[in-house]
């Protein structure tokens, strides 16, 4: 006959802490991911935002450089797809950032129609400027969390993206 002791170990619950539980997810948690999305989201804009207000520009400027930006020759039909503003509130903005030499408009060579966006030169320095800090504070983020954790983010950023817009981040523009 075999004998094993076993020692009593008193664990406190509460000390024991799994994580939210993603079927039942409670509202504490829910109202806590969307303040970290404020406060991140202000962090991240702020100094993009303090560039913009250089240029007497505002985050609706930053988004269409960033997308001009992204993807090159990109239409305004596709622009505002992706944007989901008005046709009229894209004029507007185009309409300085042309006027102020950081867009170009191409004619398409298949639709003569289409207008085809770029970054001129000093779009794309003005690009680099906005962006610079949002990469490196994403970069730092990532290199904190560690790969199974940047992998679990992209899915819930993925998640809370329309449908519609999901094959839009899988593959690569006119694909």
């Amino acid at each position: 006959m075999l004998w094993v002791a076993v020692a009593s170990i008193c664990v406190n619950m509460a000390d024991v802490n799994p994580g939210p539980n993603p079927l039942f997810l409670r509202d504490e948690d829910l109202r806590e991911g969307i303040e970290l999305l404020f406060f991140a989201y202000r962090d991240f804009t702020a100094q993009p935002d303090a560039i913009l207000s250089e240029y007497g520009f505002g985050r609706a400027h930053h988004r269409v450089i960033y997308f001009v930006g992204r993807h090159p020759g990109i239409t305004v039909k596709e622009l505002l797809a992706i944007l989901k503003i008005t046709k009229q509130s894209l004029a507007r903005v185009l309409r300085q950032l042309v006027n102020k030499g950081f867009i170009e408009q191409r004619q398409g060579i298949e639709d003569r129609r289409h207008r085809m966006l770029h970054l001129t030169d000093k779009g794309a320095n003005l690009e680099r400027r906005l962006t610079e800090d949002q990469r490196l504070r994403i970069a730092r983020a990532y290199r904190e969390a560690g790969a199974s954790a940047v992998a679990g983010y992209r899915r819930v950023m993925t998640g809370m993206v329309e449908d519609t817009d999901r094959d839009r981040l899988r593959r690569p523009r006119g694909a």
